[in-house]
């Protein structure tokens, strides 16, 4: 019955996407106007409006001493995060990034998929492409970025292999063939030069995850067959059915100065596949 509550629960949760605000009320109420200051007598009309700045500006400091500081959107969007890991069993995320906002994101809602909840942190100002659903199948992936500068976040998911038990003990080329497969998803992209330049495991903290941070580089080929130098930062892990990366990316020259953000973007990346199914009603994909 707790089982079934929680997962309730965790679904009302994960159905609600919108972050409170606070709205501030401003009512307004009959003031005398300055002239009436004028009528009174001088020493009567100083010693009031006096004594009216001191109690407004007492007011204001009571006020400000009672509510604290004002806590920043992305702060209440992290709780409301947290909020939702915490009703599935899932360790909260830590603290975000200065200038960063979190995301949380169920991938596989479709019957076409198997669900798999995505959590990682990007800049406030990336725009965030989520996948697209219809009644039976799901497309597209959980990406964030600044499109235009080609400075992008994207989530990939490696069937092929199947669950990879031990995936710190997997050789150099396991993880150049899945991002091969990960940069190369959209069909008018072709890249060469590829190389993985660096390999390095962390642990996840969950049921003793493990996260390989994987630095490459290739040179992507346009349409009108211009070549742009890119590097990027992976973290690729494996959870439920597949190997699963998020991979961040940008031009060779803009890498110098969003290496540290695209770190940190990668490092705060984590997946989670159980008990997502009793989230995610499978619908029969009906065969024509």
């Amino acid at each position: 019955m707790r089982n079934h509550l929680s997962v309730t629960c965790a679904a009302a949760l994960l159905a609600s996407s919108e972050v409170g605000a606070f709205t501030v009320r401003s009512d307004s109420a009959p003031t005398r106007s300055s002239t009436a200051l004028y009528n009174e007598a001088p020493t009567a009309s100083r010693r009031r409006f006096f004594g009216t700045v001191g109690a407004a500006a007492g007011a204001v400091a009571t006020s400000s001493l009672l509510q604290g500081p004002v806590a920043p959107a992305h702060a209440a969007k992290l709780s409301k995060v947290n909020a939702k890991l915490e009703a599935l069993g899932l360790p909260a995320m830590g603290k975000v990034p200065d200038g960063f906002s979190p995301l949380l994101e169920l991938w596989g809602k479709g019957a076409n998929r198997f669900p798999l909840l995505v959590n990682f942190a990007h800049p406030l100002d990336w725009v965030v492409t989520t996948p697209s659903l219809d009644l039976n199948s799901e497309d597209g992936t959980v990406q964030a970025g600044e499109y235009g500068k080609g400075d992008t976040a994207t989530f990939f998911v490696y069937e092929d292999e199947g669950n990879v038990a031990d995936i710190a003990s997997q050789p150099k080329s396991f993880f150049e063939n899945v991002l091969q497969k990960a940069i190369s998803q959209k069909s008018a992209n072709i890249y060469q030069n590829f190389k993985v330049t660096n390999i390095q495991p962390t642990k996840g903290g969950y049921q003793d995850q493990t996260y390989m941070i994987v630095d490459f580089k290739y040179q992507l080929v346009t349409g009108a067959g211009f070549e742009v130098d890119r590097k990027a930062v992976a973290s690729v892990t494996s959870q439920g059915k597949a190997v699963e990366a998020l991979w961040c990316a940008s031009t060779a020259v803009r890498y110098k100065k969003l290496e540290p953000a695209l770190r940190d973007i990668a490092s705060s990346f984590r997946v989670y596949s159980d008990g997502l199914d009793m989230l995610v009603p499978k619908q029969i994909v009906e065969e024509y």
